[in-house]
């Protein structure tokens, strides 16, 4: 099987132009491409990590990776998939979440010698000049046409400023100057940045003329990695001081059973016949390849010392054990205790990450959902005094996945 084929059969590939051509460099390994992160946080999230995998898989495959940090694009907003403005930053912090971007990058992508490159579009978008951009780039972009593109349309309604309409001109610059500085003839990109990367394409050839070689691919990305990455209380992140590895590990060991041989292809390296196989496992199977999922992309993002860590910990605990060695643990300090040296529950299970508002942790308790050692916990009001945290402390756990181990400092 060659790489092409192998993206294709682990669901990779939603859209591409010159097909042919861009399986002929993929597979020989001549490809030099380009996927764009935009800091908006100060850690990548599961949404990106596909997009870390498939630059991991090509890479392996001979081909050049370019990660191009977003620190012009960040302070403006890509509006597609957004029912509102994202919110304004500061040129301070994109630089210091790029900085995270950076450290996290390296443990995928090999950037030595060569291999890799890792670029900010700060370093052009933020020295053009507005009335030759205007002269330069504007003429190549039809407003009737951008105004066509999903990720225009669907906030045309709710209101679109000017600043998020020039996302796409800025998106296509990027891939304009790779082209010409770095020799990118491809860009990889979620589904929902078609239009984005089309729009790239096109300003290539329209100013260097129809023989520039360029060339885009969207996967299976963004609505496939921005469902990933989300739960009920947020995002899912590769940094482990924002998702724990246990928290990480427990993220993927309790996907839906419809989803758990998905994300294998899509995430894994493990071989497409061996994922093959395991799609016939069904009952207290799937169990097992929830693990080895768990595992997998534990190792992949923590090391193999965590994700064991990580498995031990689960194993224990939902087979009734004490061992709680492993497990995300919360220490309050004296400043989380009222003057009578107790802490309410909800307070508990806000400082432990379990829910995001008090709100939430009110309903969790009373829906009963709630249980302190295992003991179910339905009175809002309940407390627990500063002595019974010290030592061990409790494990304090919502619903029937999350655990957390809170004592007092």
């Amino acid at each position: 099987m060659t790489v092409w084929d192998e993206l294709k059969a682990r669901g990779l590939i939603a859209q591409v132009t010159d097909e042919e051509e861009i399986k002929e460099m993929v597979n020989n390994g001549k490809a030099t491409f380009y996927i764009g992160f935009d800091p908006t946080a100060d850690s990548l999230h599961v949404g990106h990590f596909m997009a870390l995998c498939l630059m991991k898989r090509l890479q392996m495959a001979g081909n050049k990776p370019i990660a191009l940090l977003g620190g012009g694009t960040g302070m403006i907003g890509d509006p597609s998939g957004r029912s509102d403005m994202r919110q304004m930053m500061t040129v301070e912090t994109i630089q210091h979440n790029i900085d995270c971007f950076k450290k996290q990058m390296e443990r995928f992508i090999d950037f030595s010698d060569g291999k890799a490159l890792m670029v900010n579009n700060a370093d052009w978008l933020m020295n053009l000049n507005y009335v030759e951009v205007l002269r330069d780039v504007g003429p190549h972009f039809s407003v009737n046409r951008m105004l066509s593109h999903e990720c225009y349309k669907q906030r045309m309604e709710r209101g679109l400023t000017f600043l998020e309409f020039n996302y796409m001109i800025m998106q296509s610059y990027d891939f304009y100057m790779l082209y010409q500085k770095y020799g990118c003839t491809m860009q990889f990109g979620g589904d929902d940045q078609w239009a984005n990367m089309l729009g790239g394409t096109e300003l290539i050839r329209r100013k260097l003329g129809k023989d520039a070689y360029a060339m885009t691919i969207t996967l299976l990305l963004n609505s496939e990695g921005k469902k990933m990455g989300k739960t009920q209380s947020g995002a899912v992140w590769l940094d482990p001081n924002k998702t724990s590895p246990f928290d990480f590990y427990q993220y993927w060991r309790n996907v839906d059973d419809a989803d758990v041989i998905k994300c294998m292809r899509l995430l894994t390296f493990l071989p497409l016949e061996q994922i093959d196989e395991m799609e016939k496992w069904e009952g207290s199977q799937l169990n097992k390849a929830k693990e080895i999922l768990a595992y997998e992309l534990t190792n992949l993002v923590h090391g193999e010392e965590e994700a064991k860590k990580a498995q031990e910990g689960a194993r224990a605990l939902f087979a009734g054990g004490a061992d709680t060695a492993h497990m995300p643990t919360t220490e309050l300090v004296d400043e989380d205790f009222s003057e009578e040296g107790t802490i309410d529950l909800i307070s508990m299970l806000v400082k432990a990450g379990m829910v995001p508002t008090r709100s939430e942790g009110r309903r969790a308790i009373e829906q009963g959902g709630v249980s302190i050692d295992g003991e179910k916990i339905t009175d809002v009001k309940y407390t627990v005094a500063k002595d019974a945290l010290t030592g061990d402390g409790v494990v304090l756990k919502k619903g029937k996945k999350k655990f957390n181990k809170v004592l007092a400092k």
